[in-house]
């Protein structure tokens, strides 16, 4: 799952895709997104600690993505606020030491099959990008008409 920290930034920077080159404020992105702006600037103070925003003080201040909204990972979003893509430590790569409640270390199915939805999480959140988060977003606010062929 998901934690509040990565869905707000994902809100957060779905909305700085969808203008690109544009400086917004965190004040409208907070409103926009409805996420509680002192968490939201926490959070936009990690991910340009992090390289994915730049920053830009007083009175056109406000935030811009670092790179092109095609350049920037879901995965590499959710490295940045938590670490790793897997559910849980054990699961990571390279192999942590097993957790305390496993006796079976390299044995044990369960992370075996955590190591599976590691791996599969990476594959989708590596090939999904912002841009492709604000395209959707936009899809699934406005769709297109039914075109019928004649």
């Amino acid at each position: 799952m998901l934690t509040m920290k990565t869905r707000y930034a994902l809100q957060a920077l779905t909305q700085l895709a969808q203008r690109p080159g544009s400086t917004v404020l965190i004040a409208d992105l907070a409103q926009r997104g409805r996420i509680p702006r002192k968490f939201l600037e926490a959070i936009l103070r990690e991910l340009k600690q992090h390289g994915l925003l730049t920053s830009q003080r007083g009175r056109r201040g406000g935030y811009t993505l670092s790179l092109a909204a095609g350049q920037i990972t879901l995965a590499s979003i959710v490295r940045a606020l938590n670490g790793s893509l897997a559910p849980t430590p054990c699961a990571n790569r390279p192999p942590a030491p097993p957790c305390e409640a496993c006796r079976n270390g390299g044995a044990c199915s369960v992370r075996l099959v955590l190591e599976d939805l590691q791996q599969a999480t990476a594959k989708v959140l590596e090939g999904t990008t912002l841009a492709d988060l604000a395209r959707r977003t936009h899809e699934a606010r406005d769709p297109s008409p039914l075109k019928y062929a004649i």
